[in-house]
């Protein structure tokens, strides 16, 4: 783990903030490059003076953002019939897609918010936002909130631990537990709150 972090902080430091960009882009489409070995390296690299954090929360954030608008213009533009004929080889059968698009058309802007904080879902959920014509501001909007707080948190761990180094990758994991009960929370709360409003 030491050797994997050493080249983490060793590419990330050569690469700088457009590498930062670039491999968020990278981990926001459906290339599998993890922000848990992107953005706590980068931390830990402004704990020691050779980044501005804040610069590269923001390069991590846009990063996401530009991801997550590839697969949205994709999406939107070569529509429906693309992804049912070849949705099945990047892990979209059609029978999913139509559902998650159901769900989506109701609920998109939790579902973005929400869906940037998840691993896997975060690669997957601008597909939907573009076939279903999700409106470009609420898309960024939302993107940027979820994409920025799991960005900020990733890079807060690489921050916060400093010379710690081995310890980053068990943070990492354990921000994703502590995010995905946050986010059931969230889920609860919105679905109870739908429920009633539909009540009255």
């Amino acid at each position: 783990m030491h050797t994997l972090i050493q080249w983490l902080l060793d590419t990330i430091g050569a690469m700088g903030y457009p590498g930062i960009v670039l491999l968020m882009a990278m981990e926001s489409s459906i290339i599998p490059v993890p922000s848990e070995l992107v953005m706590p390296p980068a931390g830990y690299l402004a704990s020691q003076g050779q980044m501005s954090l804040i610069i590269t929360i923001l390069c991590g954030t846009f990063g996401s953002l530009v991801g997550a608008y590839i697969n949205y213009f994709v999406s939107h533009y070569l529509g429906r019939p693309l992804i049912i004929r070849y949705g099945k080889y990047v892990l979209i059968p059609p029978d999913k897609f139509e559902r998650v698009e159901r769900f989506f058309l109701k609920h998109g802007e939790i579902s973005t918010f929400i869906g940037r904080l998840l691993p896997v879902v975060r690669h997957l959920i601008s597909i939907p936002a573009g076939v279903s014509g999700m409106k470009h501001l609420k898309f960024s909007l939302y993107t940027l909130a979820g994409a920025g707080s799991w960005c900020t948190i990733l890079t807060l761990i690489g921050f916060v631990i400093g010379k710690e180094r081995e310890k980053i990758m068990q943070y990492s994991h354990m921000a994703v537990c502590w995010v995905i009960l946050f986010s059931s929370i969230l889920i609860t709360v919105y679905v109870w709150l739908q429920r009633r409003r539909h009540s009255h």
